[in-house]
C-alpha cells in the first residue's frame, strides 16, 4: 500500500489556518505581556514591603531599647507605689460601677412567696463583694428555699445564715450572707441604674 500525498496543496483553507495561528499567537503574546506586567508590579511591591519591614524592625528595636532604658530608671519602690495607687483606683472604679440593678434583679427573682427582704448591704473588699441580706419569712423552709435559689443563680456562693431571731408576730428574721459574683455585663451602657 502506497502512502504518498500527491496533492500540490495539502490544505485547502490556508487562510483560516493562518488566521487561527495568528490569533493564538496574539493571545499568547497578550497573556505573556499581562503576566510580565504583573510580575514587575509584584516585584516592586515586594521591594517596597521589604524596605518597610526593615524600617519597622529598626523602629521596634529602638523602642525596645527605650523601654529597657526606662525600666532601668524606675526604682522598685516607685513601681510598688504606682501599683498600689493603680490598685486603689481600680477598687474605686469597681465600687463605682457596682450594678445595684443587677443585684436587686437577682435577689427579686429568687424571693419565694412569703419571704420579705428588709435590708441589703454589699461590702466590697480584695476578695470580691459580700452581700448581707436581712429577710423575714414564716418558716425556716421558706428561708432555706430562698438561700438555695440564690446559690442556684450562679451569682452567689457560700450563702449562709448568720443570725436568726423571731419577730413579735412569730415570723423569722434571718441575716443571710453570701459572696456575690455577678455575670459579666454585656455592655456598660446596658445598665441604667446603680
Amino acid at each position: 500500500m502506497l502512502r504518498t500525498n500527491l496533492s500540490t496543496r495539502p490544505f485547502y483553507n490556508e487562510r483560516a489556518v493562518r488566521l487561527l495561528l495568528v490569533a493564538a499567537g496574539a493571545l499568547l503574546l497578550f497573556v505573556l505581556g499581562y503576566e510580565l506586567q504583573q510580575g514587575i508590579a509584584l516585584s516592586r511591591r515586594l521591594s517596597q514591603l521589604s524596605a518597610q519591614a526593615v524600617l519597622d524592625e529598626q523602629r521596634a528595636s529602638a523602642l525596645r531599647g527605650d523601654a529597657t532604658r526606662l525600666q532601668a530608671t524606675i526604682s522598685p519602690a516607685e513601681l510598688a507605689r504606682v501599683q498600689s495607687a493603680a490598685s486603689e483606683a481600680n477598687k474605686a472604679i469597681d465600687g463605682r460601677t457596682f450594678s445595684w440593678t443587677g443585684l436587686l434583679n437577682q435577689v427579686e427573682s429568687t424571693l419565694p412567696p412569703g419571704v420579705v427582704l428588709t435590708a441589703i448591704r454589699p461590702v466590697a473588699d480584695d476578695k470580691g463583694v459580700t452581700v448581707n441580706l436581712s429577710v423575714i419569712g414564716r418558716t425556716v423552709g421558706e428561708i432555706g428555699t430562698f438561700m438555695d435559689r440564690l446559690e442556684q443563680t450562679g451569682s452567689f456562693v457560700d450563702v449562709l445564715s448568720t443570725a436568726e431571731q423571731t419577730t413579735d408576730d412569730g415570723r423569722l428574721q434571718v441575716n443571710v450572707t453570701g459572696k456575690y459574683r455577678p455575670a459579666p455585663r454585656r455592655g456598660a451602657a446596658a445598665e441604667g441604674g446603680r
